[in-house]
């Protein structure tokens, strides 16, 4: 069910108010968060795993000389979409070709596919080193919405979330995951298309404008704010957030305890 542009103009407008529950607008009955970066603080590991296996890249075609991987193009290519358009965005961004490949490269394959396999092989043994830590300030927010009786779901591009959460100790508490592996089984787009965050929502019987959206990635707050969620909330660890506007949330917290305390950034 679609609304009209000024009903969703004001539904937003609404939202940029904190009030109702946590902060949000008294009509939100579901909750949709990303993982890394948002219940987790995985973010970190996925974005030292993608520069080992993009500066390895461009200094076998470069030398020692190549410019690096930097902290800006993680944010702007790479968070938030999946392993595939990450990879295919910064060969775009740095003028490299190179074949599309199948699923089944290895990941020494000079490919999309075998770069996207060789980031995943880097982060599995980033996480098996470091671990997963959830952030207390979101385990302390995720359980206060579910004692609410509000609605959660978990929307990661990862094909690694159920992992991720079962490590962090938070799969009791997201019982809905919408991940990499279904995105790519259902045929999904990607973000920053909407259509994972919808497909989380349809899973959780709630409309796009009953839901609210939680993203640290710049492509995740497109995606939220092109589904139509409201509110969309971004969460700064990174000092972003202008940029997190500017994409369409319609708040902005450094963290998930800020709304249990009724203040954002």
């Amino acid at each position: 069910m679609k609304r009209g542009d000024d009903e969703l103009a004001l539904s937003r407008e609404q939202a940029a108010t904190p009030h109702g529950k946590f902060g949000l607008p008294g009509t939100v009955a579901a909750v949709l968060f990303d993982l890394d970066g948002v219940l987790t603080d995985t973010a970190a590991v996925h974005r030292a795993a993608w520069r080992r296996i993009f500066d390895d890249l461009v200094r076998r075609r470069e030398g020692p000389a190549a410019r690096p991987f930097t902290d800006e193009e993680y944010a702007r290519l790479v968070d938030g979409r999946s392993r595939e358009d990450g990879v295919r965005a910064f060969l775009a961004e740095r003028g490299i070709k190179l074949p599309e490949g199948t699923k089944a490269d290895d990941p020494r394959e000079q490919t999309v596919q075998g770069v996207a396999a060789a980031k995943n092989h880097r982060l599995r043994t980033e996480l098996e080193n470091g671990g997963v830590r959830a952030y207390p300030g979101s385990v302390r927010f995720l359980s206060a919405v579910r004692r609410a009786g509000l609605r959660v779901g978990v929307v990661s591009a990862s094909a690694n979330a159920t992992e991720v959460l079962a490590a962090a100790g938070l799969s009791a508490l997201a019982p809905v995951v919408v991940d990499g592996l279904v995105i790519e089984h259902q045929g999904l787009a990607g973000k920053p298309a909407p259509d994972s965050f919808l497909a989380g929502a349809a899973a959780l019987q709630t409309e796009p404008e009953h839901a609210a959206v939680f993203e640290d990635a710049l492509a995740g707050v497109a995606a939220g704010h092109a589904g139509g969620f409201v509110p969309v909330v971004g969460v700064n660890r990174s000092g972003q957030a202008a940029a997190l506007r500017e994409q369409g949330a319609d708040m902005v917290v450094s963290d998930l305890a800020d709304l249990l305390e009724g203040s954002g950034d």
